[in-house]
């Protein structure tokens, strides 16, 4: 009997307290063999920055994601606490904690998925631009670890500023020999959720009815809602259209001021990013049709990155769509959105070539 309890308590903690390797041979049990018992079967995922002000949430969601199996938080701070935390949930996914650096590439190392949350959130009066600097080394390094431990994992970036730090990560892969357009996501299903719900709420509509495409980028104004191809079709008031583009365009800066210093959209952002991992994972599963709106690499115009819908599937971003009709108020819009976006997919690409 003492064996087969010393052996549960092994495997318990073996969940929250991975081993390093110099004792992983002196364990009972290996850590690769612990799965609470009917863990379902399903994607291996990894979050990065799962201890942040989007992390915990972002965690917490994909804990309760019938299609997750294993779950992987890391972090550079808290990564135990938070792992503890929800590991005690009683859903299916298998969770374990990775803390600091050297812990890195084992959280990686098998993930079908890495989401990215990690980075700074912006403060009143700080630009995307303020965050760039900070942002852009923690994205190198952790994209580093996803070339060497995960090549053919799809990325869902979401550390901020995107419309540069998705282009950073395409340098980072490109320099590692494992670059593939289709697998790198910069997440912008937060413009998508806001445009639904403010279009709704104009409408007096359920925003789970509503779906607006919103392309080009994900900071000011290259984000571009096109209201002319939302669904139901609807018709706006020139004053509407203006009043539901610039509230999309500065979501992120009304919570910014709400929060008066108390941070930035953290709740909103992370239920925004289980609905587009959702996606990839149904995408991994093989369903047909899923399709939502992402910043990728892309020819849809003169720019190397641009955000529209795609195809998800087994290999990530399986298709890229077109824009389909503007009317005159969006063919204006996307010439102010291409070219703020240039500028900063460049200085994206600069961080990693100087």
């Amino acid at each position: 009997m003492e064996s087969v309890a010393n052996q549960r308590i092994a495997r318990l903690s073996a969940h929250l307290q991975p081993p390093n390797s110099q004792m992983e041979e002196s364990c009972v049990l290996k850590r690769t063999d612990c799965r609470a018992k009917g863990g379902a079967p399903g994607f291996k995922v990894a979050v990065l920055g799962a201890a942040g002000g989007i992390g915990q949430p972002l965690a917490m969601l994909m804990k309760m994601n019938p299609l997750v199996s294993v779950l992987h938080l890391y972090d550079v701070v808290n990564a135990p606490g938070v792992t503890a935390d929800i590991s005690h949930m009683d859903t299916g996914a298998v969770v374990r904690g990775f803390l600091g650096q050297p812990q890195l590439e084992s959280a990686l190392t098998g993930m079908d998925l890495v989401i990215i949350p990690a980075g700074v959130p912006r403060k009143p009066g700080m630009t995307r631009d303020d965050l760039f600097n900070i942002n852009a080394g923690i994205v190198r390094t952790l994209c580093e670890g996803v070339a060497k431990c995960c090549p053919n994992a799809i990325v869902n970036l979401i550390s901020n500023p995107v419309n540069s730090t998705v282009p950073i990560a395409a340098e980072v892969f490109k320099k590692a020999g494992t670059y593939d357009p289709k697998r790198l996501l910069g997440v912008t299903m937060l413009d998508v959720v806001r445009a639904n719900t403010f279009v709704a709420e104009v409408l007096g509509l359920d925003p789970r009815e509503v779906d607006v495409p919103v392309v080009g980028g994900h900071a000011g104004v290259t984000i571009l809602p096109l209201l002319s191809q939302a669904k139901p079709p609807s018709s706006f008031t020139p004053e509407e259209t203006e009043y539901l583009t610039k509230r999309i365009q500065d979501g992120g800066t009304e919570v910014v001021q709400a929060k008066a210093g108390a941070g930035s959209a953290t709740l909103s952002m992370a239920y925004a990013a289980v609905k587009f991992a959702d996606a990839c994972l149904r995408g991994l599963r093989g369903d047909a049709g899923v399709v939502e709106c992402a910043f990728v690499a892309s020819e849809v115009t003169e720019l190397p990155f641009f955000a529209t819908k795609v195809r998800l599937g087994r290999r990530g971003a399986e298709e890229v769509y077109q824009l389909g009709p503007l009317n005159e108020y969006e063919r204006v819009g996307l010439q102010k959105a291409k070219k703020e976006l240039a500028e900063s997919i460049q200085k994206g690409i600069s961080f990693i070539r100087k």
